[in-house]
């Protein structure tokens, strides 16, 4: 762990995986077409239809299974087996999202994994590595406009 590397505490991972999972899949799913969707090509829309992705907070205890169907990402259902596992900490899917460490780096030092679909999980990292902007920068933009809808003019 370097020194600027926040790993959740193990008794908050324990706490976080008492939660039950659907309202969590849900935001995820929400928040990933808040920030992504809008970004990706159709080609990869259609490559993406019905395919399952779960991504897990290995530090949090938190996993969230999201699959493409109708436009946009869906929450699974409760016990969908994913296509394709990526896990990391919240640390590092933080890091990756800022895009201040590179995904390959993350997964040659172990960082990172990914289980299932290599074809899949080459498909999502080249297609997140293709988006221009920083995916945190539009998540930033995008709450902004959506918590400006709740707090009025400023």
């Amino acid at each position: 762990m370097t020194p600027n590397q926040f790993i959740i505490p193990a008794p908050v991972g324990r706490l976080c995986a008492l939660l039950p999972a659907y309202p969590g899949w849900v935001l995820f799913a929400s928040a990933l077409n808040l920030v992504v969707s809008r970004n990706l090509p159709d080609d990869v829309k259609q490559a993406l239809t019905g395919r399952r992705l779960r991504i897990t907070a290995t530090d949090a205890n938190l996993s969230f299974t999201v699959e493409w169907r109708a436009g946009g990402f869906r929450a699974c259902a409760p016990g969908a087996m994913p296509e394709l596992t990526i896990s990391a900490s919240a640390q590092d899917f933080l890091l990756l999202a800022r895009r201040q460490e590179d995904p390959d780096t993350l997964f040659f030092s172990r960082r990172l994994g990914m289980e299932g679909d290599t074809e899949l999980g080459l498909l999502v990292k080249n297609t997140l590595d293709a988006i221009e902007v920083p995916v945190f920068e539009l998540g930033r933009t995008a709450l902004g406009r959506v918590f400006g809808r709740f707090g009025g003019k400023r």
